[in-house]
C-alpha cells in the first residue's frame, strides 16, 4: 500500500496544463453597385524630327533658318499651323532626315475612344443569406443583378490559444 501510496501523491501534485482559448466566427455579405459613367480618352498631338548632314528651312523661299518645325495649338486644343520644314543636303557629306506627326483630338472632343458602362441594380432582395451554421448563399439574379454589380460572400474562422 506504501508504494502505491506515493505513486499517488507523486500523480496529485503534478502541475496540470491550464490554457485559455477563444473562437470567433464572422460571416459577411456585401453588396457593391456602381454608377454609369463613361471612360474617354483623346489622342495627343506630336511631332518629331531627326536629321543630321542638312540644313532646315521652315519659313520658305530656300533660306537656312534652321528651325525644325512643329506646330501650334490654341486654347481648345485644336493645332492652328504646322510648320514643316524642307531639309537640303549639306554640300559634299551624307545626311539623313525624318520628321513625322500626328494630329490629335481637339480638347473640347466629347465621346472620342469613348466606354460607356451600364449603371449597376441593387435589387429590392437581399444580396444573400446567412444561417446560424455560419452557411453563406448567394442570391443569383435577385439582388445587384446586370452589369455593374457585385456580390461577396465571405467567412472568417479565429481561434486564439492563451497561456
Amino acid at each position: 500500500m506504501k508504494k502505491y501510496f506515493l505513486i499517488l501523491l507523486l500523480l496529485g501534485l503534478a502541475p496540470s496544463a491550464q490554457a485559455s482559448m477563444s473562437t470567433r466566427h464572422q460571416t459577411s455579405l456585401q453588396l457593391s453597385v456602381d454608377s454609369a459613367r463613361a471612360v474617354t480618352s483623346r489622342t495627343a498631338n506630336s511631332y518629331a524630327v531627326s536629321g543630321s548632314g542638312v540644313t532646315l528651312d521652315v519659313g520658305g523661299g530656300g533660306s537656312a533658318d534652321n528651325l525644325v518645325g512643329g506646330f501650334k495649338t490654341v486654347a481648345s486644343g485644336a493645332v492652328t499651323d504646322w510648320h514643316i520644314p524642307t531639309a537640303t543636303a549639306t554640300a559634299n557629306s551624307t545626311f539623313s532626315f525624318a520628321n513625322s506627326f500626328t494630329t490629335g483630338d481637339a480638347s473640347t472632343a466629347t465621346g472620342t475612344n469613348a466606354t460607356t458602362y451600364t449603371a449597376g441594380a441593387a435589387g429590392t432582395a437581399a444580396p444573400g443569406l446567412i444561417t446560424n451554421a455560419h452557411t453563406v448563399t448567394i442570391a443569383g439574379g435577385t439582388a445587384g443583378s446586370g452589369a455593374g454589380s457585385t456580390v461577396t460572400g465571405q467567412f472568417v474562422s479565429e481561434v486564439t490559444i492563451f497561456d
